[in-house]
């Protein structure tokens, strides 16, 4: 049964602590893809003991022993709400000898899988739909007989599409070359993937919008796995929203694969400044008056996106925001969930033309207030350091973190916050 958390801070709200971070579900989900597919070559190390991440570990190693032998029958690989394992593991699976059905939650198979399915199918895949066309359960019969190198993708709807098709590229015969149409968002995140591919030998073109990646062998190596700077971000919120705040984060890099340390940048809006220490950064409010009007392009980092409208509701800032066009086919449509939720402190967010635009001068704050999340752990993380601000709030279904930071309400209990499970 659900548990809700009721979480509220009590005297002077001052934070100074240190806060050790999981390793980032991002670069974790990679490494292990990668260390997958280089039978073991690669080791990986920093795991992050998010649930997705333990959830795509645990599949893959129950799949090395299996794939060793010839199944005929069909295995069912059921990724639960884990969005990033059920794109990579599409492509891996395609790769891989055997006959699969890749399946996960109820809203697992409402998020579209179409256009990374497709684009398999074009260059060889068996897949199909196992029920409603363009989504989960997928049928895959592999290995993949490869017809063609060359494949379309678009852009701007999941950088993770095309970092699954990266991935499989260097084991497959022909290697693969992708043309990215349109505008690509989340950029770092294909970086990332390169990057990582590159420590382990694998090389790359990327000239306008097309990437090649030949066939080729990887390398031994070991990928070491950089703490989560999305869960970083949640520790930005709270030094925003304290009155005074120093927390040190250890092990974060300044110069980081992670798209979500553009938070670094970002927060300097809303007064937080980081510095680099010779165990990773510091954080604190610097109490410095709030630049306004501005227009955020989040579209590298859409990650970030409902941490920071939180905190920019919270601080009555009536900001602008773009690049948000991926967010309604995430855990949940976050768009909707964010509406919905403001609007319980008197705040509107409305889109005009793919500009997303908060208004708070209805701004209040009750003495209590419930949360939704959706099945969403950004919902559950991003409203949480609201209870600097409000006496109590009441976060349903408050496992939902296990998904990327399961030491999140232990996190904040460290720091002052009282998180009572009811």
């Amino acid at each position: 049964m659900s548990k809700n958390a009721l979480v509220s801070f009590k005297g002077a709200k001052n934070i100074n602590t240190e806060i050790q971070l999981t390793g980032s579900k991002s670069e974790c989900n990679r490494a292990l893809i990668i260390s997958a597919l280089s039978k073991k070559l690669v080791q990986v190390k920093n795991l992050s003991n998010a649930a997705d991440t333990v959830t795509l570990n645990g599949i893959l190693n129950i799949l090395e022993d299996e794939l060793e032998v010839e199944i005929q029958e069909s295995q069912t690989v059921d990724v639960g709400p884990a969005g990033t394992a059920m794109r990579f593991l599409s492509a891996y699976l395609s790769a891989k000898n055997g006959n699969f059905l890749l399946t996960g939650t109820e809203r697992m198979k409402q998020r579209p899988i179409g256009i990374l399915a497709e684009a398999l199918k074009t260059i060889g895949a068996d897949i199909s739909y196992a029920e409603a066309e363009g989504f989960p359960p997928l049928n895959i019969v592999g290995p993949l007989n490869q017809k063609t190198a060359q494949v379309k993708i678009k852009g701007d709807i999941s950088s993770q599409y095309i970092s699954a098709l990266l991935m499989i590229a260097p084991v497959l015969p022909e290697g693969l070359t992708l043309e990215i149409e349109g505008e690509l968002t989340s950029k770092p995140y294909v970086d990332m993937t390169l990057d990582m591919l590159a420590e382990v030998g694998i090389e790359h073109t990327w000239s306008g919008n097309s990437i090649s990646i030949k066939p080729q062998s990887f390398k031994p190596g070991i990928l070491v796995v950089e703490p989560d700077w999305s869960a970083a971000s949640y520790w930005y919120s709270i030094a925003a929203l304290a009155d005074e705040a120093k927390i040190n984060l250890p092990a974060l890099k300044e110069k980081s694969l992670q798209g979500d340390s553009q938070i670094k940048k970002i927060m300097k809006i809303f007064g937080i400044a980081t510095e680099k220490t010779e165990t990773g950064i510091s954080i604190s409010n610097l109490g410095l008056a709030l630049e306004t009007n501005q227009v955020l392009d989040l579209k590298t980092c859409p990650d970030l996106a409902q941490t920071i409208i939180v905190i920019a509701a919270a601080l009555g800032k009536n900001m602008s925001f773009t690049g948000l066009e991926t967010l309604k086919i995430k855990e949940t449509d976050r768009i909707a969930a964010l509406q919905n939720e403001l609007a319980k402190i008197g705040v509107t967010l409305t889109e005009d033309n793919l500009v997303y635009t908060l208004n708070t001068d209805e701004l209040h704050f009750p003495e209590k207030i419930t949360i939704a999340t959706y099945e969403d752990h950004r919902m559950a993380m991003a409203f949480a350091p609201l209870a600097l601000l409000i006496n109590e709030v009441k976060i349903e279904e408050m496992q939902v973190v296990e998904k990327s930071y399961p030491y999140f309400w232990e996190d904040l209990k460290k720091v002052g916050f009282s998180v009572e499970s009811i």
